[in-house]
Protein backbone atom coordinates (compact mmCIF):
# COMPACT_ATOMS: atom_id res chain seq x y z
CA UNK A 1 0.00 0.00 0.00
CA UNK A 2 1.11 3.62 -0.79
CA UNK A 3 -0.13 7.13 -0.63
CA UNK A 4 -1.55 6.92 -3.51
CA UNK A 5 -3.94 4.48 -3.21
CA UNK A 6 -5.24 6.32 0.32
CA UNK A 7 -9.32 6.53 0.01
CA UNK A 8 -11.60 8.35 2.91
CA UNK A 9 -13.48 5.71 4.55
CA UNK A 10 -16.78 4.71 2.36
CA UNK A 11 -19.57 7.11 3.32
CA UNK A 12 -17.46 9.78 5.11
CA UNK A 13 -17.24 12.03 2.26
CA UNK A 14 -20.26 13.36 0.67
CA UNK A 15 -20.55 14.88 -2.85
CA UNK A 16 -21.13 18.96 -2.80
CA UNK A 17 -24.48 19.99 -4.02
CA UNK A 18 -24.38 22.16 -7.14
CA UNK A 19 -27.11 24.77 -7.07
CA UNK A 20 -28.06 26.58 -10.02
CA UNK A 21 -26.34 24.53 -12.97
CA UNK A 22 -29.75 24.24 -15.00
CA UNK A 23 -32.89 22.12 -14.52
CA UNK A 24 -31.34 19.28 -15.78
CA UNK A 25 -29.58 19.18 -12.73
CA UNK A 26 -32.52 18.98 -10.36
CA UNK A 27 -31.63 22.32 -8.34
CA UNK A 28 -31.86 24.73 -11.51
CA UNK A 29 -34.47 27.72 -11.75
CA UNK A 30 -34.59 28.46 -7.72
CA UNK A 31 -31.60 26.67 -6.85
CA UNK A 32 -33.50 25.46 -3.42
CA UNK A 33 -34.36 29.02 -2.28
CA UNK A 34 -37.79 28.54 -3.01
CA UNK A 35 -39.63 31.79 -4.69
CA UNK A 36 -39.77 35.81 -3.43
CA UNK A 37 -38.68 37.25 -0.70
CA UNK A 38 -35.40 38.11 1.34
CA UNK A 39 -33.92 34.17 1.83
CA UNK A 40 -34.07 34.17 -2.01
CA UNK A 41 -31.84 37.27 -2.77
CA UNK A 42 -28.37 36.93 -2.76
CA UNK A 43 -26.20 38.49 -0.06
CA UNK A 44 -29.50 38.13 2.80
CA UNK A 45 -28.15 37.43 6.26
CA UNK A 46 -30.61 37.02 8.97
CA UNK A 47 -29.56 38.49 13.01
CA UNK A 48 -29.33 36.11 15.33
CA UNK A 49 -33.01 34.93 16.98
CA UNK A 50 -34.60 37.07 14.58
CA UNK A 51 -38.29 35.34 14.28
CA UNK A 52 -39.32 37.04 11.05
CA UNK A 53 -40.92 39.95 13.10
CA UNK A 54 -42.16 38.31 15.83
CA UNK A 55 -40.69 39.35 19.29
CA UNK A 56 -37.94 36.60 19.90
CA UNK A 57 -37.48 34.38 22.46
CA UNK A 58 -34.73 36.13 24.38
CA UNK A 59 -36.90 39.23 24.43
CA UNK A 60 -40.18 37.30 25.52
CA UNK A 61 -38.74 35.61 28.73
CA UNK A 62 -38.29 37.35 31.54
CA UNK A 63 -34.92 38.45 33.03
CA UNK A 64 -34.44 38.25 36.65
CA UNK A 65 -31.63 37.86 39.55
CA UNK A 66 -28.06 38.67 39.29
CA UNK A 67 -24.56 36.04 39.33
CA UNK A 68 -22.27 37.00 42.00
CA UNK A 69 -19.19 37.16 40.69
CA UNK A 70 -17.40 37.22 44.41
CA UNK A 71 -19.59 34.23 45.55
CA UNK A 72 -17.06 31.76 47.10
CA UNK A 73 -18.77 28.36 46.32
CA UNK A 74 -17.56 25.54 49.04
CA UNK A 75 -17.79 22.03 48.95
CA UNK A 76 -19.31 20.94 52.40
CA UNK A 77 -18.12 17.94 54.59
CA UNK A 78 -19.85 16.87 57.77
CA UNK A 79 -18.69 16.05 61.14
CA UNK A 80 -20.25 12.65 60.41
CA UNK A 81 -17.98 12.73 57.28
CA UNK A 82 -14.55 13.22 59.24
CA UNK A 83 -15.82 10.49 61.67
CA UNK A 84 -16.04 7.95 59.03
CA UNK A 85 -12.99 8.92 57.33
CA UNK A 86 -11.06 8.52 60.24
CA UNK A 87 -12.39 5.08 61.67
CA UNK A 88 -12.53 3.77 57.49
CA UNK A 89 -8.78 5.36 57.40
CA UNK A 90 -7.62 5.02 60.53
CA UNK A 91 -5.70 8.92 60.26
CA UNK A 92 -6.26 11.33 63.12
CA UNK A 93 -4.72 14.09 60.73
CA UNK A 94 -7.39 15.09 58.24
CA UNK A 95 -6.34 17.80 55.58
CA UNK A 96 -7.59 18.23 51.86
CA UNK A 97 -5.76 15.01 50.17
CA UNK A 98 -7.56 12.57 52.61
CA UNK A 99 -10.37 14.29 51.45
CA UNK A 100 -9.61 14.09 47.85
CA UNK A 101 -8.58 10.30 48.09
CA UNK A 102 -11.85 9.35 49.79
CA UNK A 103 -13.48 10.86 46.46
CA UNK A 104 -15.23 13.76 48.67
CA UNK A 105 -13.64 16.58 47.16
CA UNK A 106 -11.83 17.37 43.39
CA UNK A 107 -8.52 18.54 42.76
CA UNK A 108 -9.31 22.43 42.96
CA UNK A 109 -12.24 22.15 45.46
CA UNK A 110 -12.59 24.55 48.58
CA UNK A 111 -13.55 22.78 51.58
CA UNK A 112 -16.14 23.88 54.63
CA UNK A 113 -16.18 22.08 57.47
CA UNK A 114 -20.01 22.05 59.22
CA UNK A 115 -21.29 20.82 61.99
CA UNK A 116 -23.63 18.09 61.42
CA UNK A 117 -23.15 14.76 63.05
CA UNK A 118 -21.12 13.78 65.91
CA UNK A 119 -17.42 13.29 66.91
CA UNK A 120 -15.88 10.94 69.52
CA UNK A 121 -12.14 10.51 68.68
CA UNK A 122 -9.82 13.71 68.93
CA UNK A 123 -8.69 15.00 65.30
CA UNK A 124 -6.95 17.50 63.60
CA UNK A 125 -8.46 19.14 60.58
CA UNK A 126 -6.94 21.06 58.03
CA UNK A 127 -9.95 22.70 55.61
CA UNK A 128 -10.90 26.13 53.98
CA UNK A 129 -13.36 27.23 56.67
CA UNK A 130 -15.25 26.01 59.80
CA UNK A 131 -18.15 26.20 61.43
CA UNK A 132 -18.48 27.86 64.42
CA UNK A 133 -20.01 24.27 65.65
CA UNK A 134 -18.08 22.36 63.38
CA UNK A 135 -14.86 23.99 65.36
CA UNK A 136 -16.50 23.90 69.28
CA UNK A 137 -16.85 20.40 68.52
CA UNK A 138 -13.55 19.55 66.91
CA UNK A 139 -11.85 21.40 70.18
CA UNK A 140 -14.60 19.80 72.75
CA UNK A 141 -12.23 16.81 72.26
CA UNK A 142 -8.79 18.75 72.42
CA UNK A 143 -8.59 17.98 68.40
CA UNK A 144 -6.74 20.88 66.25
CA UNK A 145 -8.46 23.27 63.71
CA UNK A 146 -6.14 24.45 61.18
CA UNK A 147 -8.05 27.16 58.27
CA UNK A 148 -6.38 27.57 55.70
Amino acid sequence: MDLSQLRPAKGSTHTKKRLGRGQGSGWGGTSTRGHKGAKSRSGYSHKVGFEGGQMPLQRRVPKFGFNNVNRVEYRIVNISDLEELSNKLNVTDINLEVFQKAGLISKNDIVKVLGNGKLTKKLNVTANAFSKSAKAAIEALNGTVNTL
